[in-house]
């Protein structure tokens, strides 16, 4: 598949995601990276927002909580390049009731090659990275080919849809 090159500009966009049992780590871990992030626009669910913002005391642009599709929000700007990179400390021990968002979150984070940190270890890896303070191209599949696909219906749709072209009645599906 061809390639195409996505722009991350000097000042990232960096969504900061934390399960209930990992907001103290989430946090912890903002505060002593406080210098590094303040000059990047933060973005953050729920009350993680609320307190990263209270505590670092710079502005985090504030989503829903998770559950209630703040991880839905992340994943649809990551998709249009609105984040660049996501580090979403989630607690692999606790069951999770929004678990298909959170594979979905992940998916869209691997699907669009941005840079994904679930644990303090890989954080501090990625915000002390030289490639955090300058620019660089994202390499992610052009899927333009995907979008133009030939699709299969399936039988059963297939036969509707001829059958509205037939009687000139226009259905939506």
């Amino acid at each position: 598949m061809i390639q195409k090159k996505i722009a991350m500009e000097h000042d990232k966009k960096i969504a900061l995601v934390a399960h209930d049992n990992k907001k103290s780590d989430l946090l912890e871990w903002a505060k002593f990276n406080c210098d590094l992030l303040a000059h990047h626009e933060v973005y953050a669910t729920g009350t993680t927002g609320e307190i990263l913002e209270r505590v670092l005391g710079f502005r985090i642009h504030h989503l829903q909580s998770g559950p209630l599709g703040g991880d839905q929000q992340i994943g649809a700007k990551i998709v249009d390049n609105e984040i660049d990179f996501l580090i979403f400390f989630w607690d692999p021990l606790e069951p999770m009731p929004h678990d298909p968002d959170v594979k979905a979150l992940l998916r869209m984070a691997v699907v669009w090659n941005i840079p994904i940190a679930c644990n303090r270890a890989s954080a501090d890896f990625m915000i002390s990275s030289p490639l955090m303070d300058g620019e660089y191209d994202r390499l992610v599949p052009d899927y333009s080919e995907y979008r133009k696909r030939p699709l299969s219906l399936g039988e059963n749709l297939e036969t509707a849809l001829k059958g509205s072209e037939d009687s000139g009645e226009k259905k939506s599906f």
